[in-house]
């Protein structure tokens, strides 16, 4: 018996000496495309916790963001607030929508603890005590804010993203160009795998700009769908914040988080009985099939360069290879006229209102003071001047401009009498320009292109970019598909359909 238990406790000491080195030898997470489900099944089948997977992303990030300069702020409760997940997941068995998983947050948007400076010398210790309404809503889903990203300073530009706090962010499939603007920060992010999933805004083009510009989905939803609180604002009338993701599954899975309700945005009122509870079911990998889907060429043949009209009309014949008609006889009435002189925007009421109601300091509360504190970049320093005698406290919204009103009727009148589903054309008809080249001779030549600006913000439609392929130069281009008002669920069927049928998605090269 003697000799048994020796026997026994030997081949114990063992086994336990055997596992911890094989723990010890244990692979490192390869973060490089993960996605929502794949985490959440590496967490049921034990390969890895919450607490792992967000050390693996810390890493990444220490080895590459110096190439890029994406991320401004780490968490520092990011491993501290895995920890507690994985321990939550232990004793209930379930997992949160969100449930550990590590999420990129540009910088305007308010972050409980963590600066949020929009770019800018104004702001640059600036902490909000709460966080905003929509990333309120993603952390009780379990998302874990683990960075906050760069951006362009206040979010003026959609070329490039360049801040005077954290200087610029270069395209990481090429490092000689930009990732656009302003959300380039999350887009660069996020396309490198520094996080799981990522938040934009977009005023004009800045969630969908820099998610063509990075091989990204990016989601402009429906104005009115998602609150905009307690972000700071760059236009209300047409601010919206969204998703810029890998991939259409884990952008539809934050977009089904952030819908509902805001009494702090009361635009949000108009989502009423307009929100499905479960926005995965339009997941559809025959989502084209049979789909009507209009060319808008007015904007796809505007001096379009030559390899992304290439992409574009290969898209073309991609969707109908996957059953869709393409309907190629798309003309607005008078389109040309509708969409003049429609930007309306009272940046000094807007920012002074949140500067009052979030900020809180004497020694910045206006636009002068903006002014006094300066700017590192000549061009948004120009832009802050300008507006010191800029008002336009009367401008409305999408659901009160006539002229807005007029140019989205148009738009959807000709959508019905065609019976289309969607409308597309390139997000961007040219490629993403040269790093380091902005003046106001050379955006000219260099920043041309953008289509985002031209409908969907005016008119508050829906448009969501999602890759179309490469030009020379390992440059992205993406496509965009415009809606009807909150026709979202259309919007994700044909998109992910798309996705799937071209997997045009591919990581950068730093990997």
């Amino acid at each position: 018996m003697k000799k048994t238990t020796i026997i026994l406790s030997i081949l114990l000491t063992w086994v336990c000496i055997h596992n911890a080195f094989a723990q010890n030898k244990a692979e490192p997470i390869d973060v490089t495309e993960l996605t929502i489900a794949k985490i959440h099944k590496a967490f049921k089948n034990k390969q890895y916790s919450s607490e792992q997977l967000v050390s693996a992303y810390l890493a990444r990030i220490k080895q590459f963001n110096n190439k890029i300069n994406a991320i401004t702020t780490i968490n520092p409760e990011a491993m501290s607030i895995a920890k507690a997940l994985d321990e939550e997941y232990k004793k209930t068995g379930v997992l949160r929508p969100l449930h550990g998983i590590p999420l990129i947050v540009k910088d305007n948007i308010n972050t409980k603890g963590l600066s949020t400076t929009a770019g800018a010398l104004a702001l640059k210790d600036f902490v909000p005590n709460k966080d905003a309404f929509v990333i309120d809503k993603l952390v009780k889903a379990g998302a874990i804010i683990i960075a906050k990203s760069n951006m362009a300073e206040w979010a003026f530009t959609p070329w490039h993203s360049v801040s005077s706090t954290h200087g610029a962010t270069l395209n990481p499939y090429n490092l000689d160009f930009v990732p656009a603007g302003s959300s380039g920060g999350t887009g660069a992010s996020v396309a490198s795998n520094f996080g799981t999933i990522g938040l934009g805004t977009d005023t004009g083009n800045s969630i969908r700009g820099p998610s063509s510009h990075n091989d990204l989905v990016g989601f402009r939803t429906t104005l009115g769908l998602i609150s905009r609180a307690d972000i700071v604002p760059l236009n209300i009338k047409t601010d919206v914040v969204g998703p810029m993701c890998r991939t259409v599954e884990d952008a539809t899975r934050v977009l089904e988080i952030m819908v509902g309700y805001d009494p702090n945005d009361p635009l949000t009122k108009n989502s009423a009985g307009k929100t499905p509870k479960n926005y995965q079911q339009f997941l559809k990998k025959d989502g084209l099939k049979g789909a009507r889907i209009g060319v808008l060429r007015e904007l796809s043949e505007a001096n379009p360069d030559p390899e992304v009209k290439a992409l574009f009309e290969k898209a073309i014949l991609d969707m109908k290879a996957m059953g869709a008609t393409i309907v190629d006889t798309l003309i607005i009435p008078d389109f040309a006229n509708l969409r003049k002189d429609l930007w309306c925007s009272d940046f000094r009421g807007d920012l002074e209102t949140y500067l009052a109601k979030y900020v809180k300091n004497d020694t910045v509360k206006t636009l002068e003071d903006i002014v006094r504190i300066g700017s590192k970049s000549k061009s948004a320093e120009a832009r802050v001047i300008a507006n010191l005698t800029s008002r336009n406290p009367d401008c409305q919204d999408a659901y009160t401009a006539p002229r807005r009103i007029a140019f989205r009727k148009a738009i959807e009148d000709q959508m019905d009498i065609l019976k289309l589903d969607a409308i597309i054309y390139p997000t961007w008809n040219n490629k993403p320009a040269k790093a380091n080249t902005y003046s106001e001779e050379l955006k000219r030549v260099e920043y041309k292109g953008d289509n985002s600006q031209i409908i969907a913000p005016h008119t508050g439609q829906p448009a969501f970019s999602v890759p179309m392929g490469f030009s020379s130069g390992n440059l992205p281009a993406g496509i965009q598909f415009l809606g009807r008002m909150y026709a979202e669920p259309t919007l994700i069927k044909l998109v992910y359909s798309y996705e799937q049928g071209t997997k045009h998605r591919v990581p950068p090269p730093i990997n």
